[in-house]
């Protein structure tokens, strides 16, 4: 029996398929699908679908997302029929990808170790005008996966990683916590802002984070103007680190933006749809902020297909982005294991709008351990109730209660992967499609080992807001910090007999 792995949103799909028949398996927290679709013709697996017949028609079609197949009532490939009263997970339904136009499908294609080797292997040749600087950057999350599968504490599993990825080429590894601190100080400041606001301001409230792309992609595909006013507009820290690489980076070293090649190691395959938004694009240079976004896993087994041992690997100390000497010291944000948006927003909140400073903040389970409430009370009166939403089957009971007016939180933490970043599908799964539970207990326990460090005492951040955005509140720090969420919709997206 020959297979494919089918990657997609929140989802990595294990697809084995026989001559007549295809299955796809969709899982989505605690629930699972099985849906079985005609494969006649089938002669290979990827995610551009060129291998199916009907490809070209569903291309040329004004309804070929997986918004409008839904609404058609095609599902996954049009042989397969949803009938009244059929029940989707959602989860298969992202997974169907056909949400991507060519051009993004092309563009998802370039996320690829290929292309990478492909700019290595441009300046093994010596050419000035193809060579490109390649700088790294590794996300807080991705780290604890290394750590684990090296056998060593997460420091020297950085170390061994950046070693790994300099003799592959790579001239600059950094890690991504300031870039992470922005986002949060930023996040922090709009928070506030909404708040003041929340009297005047329908769509000020609740305020939803951003740096989930399979919620951000759902959202602006799928709830449209339900939700996308209420999206925090501070970039996600990818798309922040993008900035600092490709601007503020790019004028230290006195570079072009397209002569640095960016590449991002994240534990989630969703990074890699973030990456190609048109948004962080620069038309005039032709250069993203980020070039390409591998996954922990990706990364991990190319370590394995060159058979390389950790153990002979040296000890390199990651960079610096502000150039300083020394090793960079790995830190991680408050939060459990993602960048701990809610934690930082409710303890400034609680301090800057009621004078309270909150030390411990406790949980409650809502539904389930990856709906968690926190509320902040004064005298037997609830001044705040934040949420934190991660995995989809919960997403649908929040949006449920969005739709009929019923949120009473001010900020939610939405994360599409159940368990948080850290479960990210490009790290956390097995090759049978199923979360590695053992591996997600052992980084967690990796990730709550980092020392935590508040952005507001960086002195880091404070020198490159004054030195590189001319202030917090300037034009430049709006317009490299922030970015814009907008309804996609063209039509009416679910059908009133579609059930999630």
């Amino acid at each position: 029996m020959r297979c494919f792995y089918f990657r997609s949103l929140s989802n990595y799909l294990y697809a084995p398929f026989g001559q007549h028949s295809l299955f796809l398996h969709a899982f989505d927290t605690a629930c699972s699908a099985t849906i079985k679709v005609a494969s006649t013709g089938l002669r290979k697996a990827h995610v551009c679908y060129s291998c199916f017949p009907h490809q070209t028609a569903a291309r040329n079609s004004a309804s070929h997302c997986s918004v409008n197949k839904i609404q058609n009532k095609l599902f996954f490939f049009p042989s397969f029929q949803v009938n009244e009263g059929s029940q989707l997970l959602l989860s298969a339904c992202l997974s169907c990808d056909g949400c991507l136009s060519d051009d993004e499908n092309v563009k998802i294609s370039q996320q690829s170790l290929e292309e990478v080797k492909h700019v290595l292997a441009l300046n093994k040749k010596c050419d000035a005008s193809k060579y490109k600087v390649l700088v790294a950057s590794i996300c807080p999350q991705s780290l604890p996966f290394f750590a684990v599968k090296f056998g060593m504490e997460v420091t020297e599993a950085a170390h061994k990683l950046c070693s790994f990825l300099k003799g592959l080429g790579v001239h600059y590894v950094f890690d991504t916590n300031l870039a992470s601190g922005f986002s949060i100080l930023e996040c922090q400041k709009e928070f506030i802002q909404r708040y003041r606001r929340k009297h005047h301001d329908s769509h000020a409230l609740p305020m939803f984070t951003s740096s989930c792309p399979g919620w951000i992609r759902y959202s602006e595909r799928v709830l449209g103007s339900l939700v996308t006013p209420h999206i925090c507009t501070a970039r996600s820290p990818q798309q922040i680190m993008g900035c600092l690489v490709k601007d503020f980076f790019c004028k230290q070293q006195k570079l072009s933006p397209d002569k640095i090649y960016h590449m991002l190691v994240a534990p989630c395959f969703d990074k890699k749809l973030e990456a190609v938004r048109e948004d962080f694009y620069n038309s005039l240079l032709e250069a993203r902020d980020v070039d390409c976004v591998l996954t922990s896993g990706e990364i991990f087994g190319l370590m394995e297909q060159r058979r390389v041992s950790v153990d002979e690997l040296d000890s390199v100390p990651l960079d610096h982005v502000l150039g300083d000497s020394g090793d960079a010291v790995l830190m991680r944000h408050e939060g459990r294991v993602s960048e701990g948006f809610l934690e930082h927003v409710f303890k400034y909140a609680a301090k800057e709008l009621f004078g309270l400073d909150v030390h411990e903040i406790t949980y409650k389970n809502h539904r389930n351990r990856d709906f968690q409430e926190v509320t902040l009370e004064r005298d037997g009166e609830t001044l705040l109730q934040f949420a934190a939403v991660y995995g989809f089957r919960n997403i649908q009971t929040l949006v449920h209660r969005m739709r009929k007016g019923r949120v009473p939180y001010q900020l939610v933490e939405v994360l599409s992967c159940p368990g948080g970043c850290i479960s990210g599908r490009g790290q956390a799964e097995t090759m049978a499609g199923r979360l590695d539970k053992n591996l997600i207990q052992q980084m967690e326990e990796v990730y709550s080992s980092l020392p935590v460090h508040l952005p507001e005492v960086t002195p880091a951040l404070h020198t490159l807001y004054h030195d590189w955005l001319q202030g917090q509140d300037s034009p430049q720090a709006n317009m490299l910090l922030h970015t814009q969420y907008k309804s996609q919709i063209q039509s009416q997206t679910q059908p009133p007999h579609m059930q999630w």
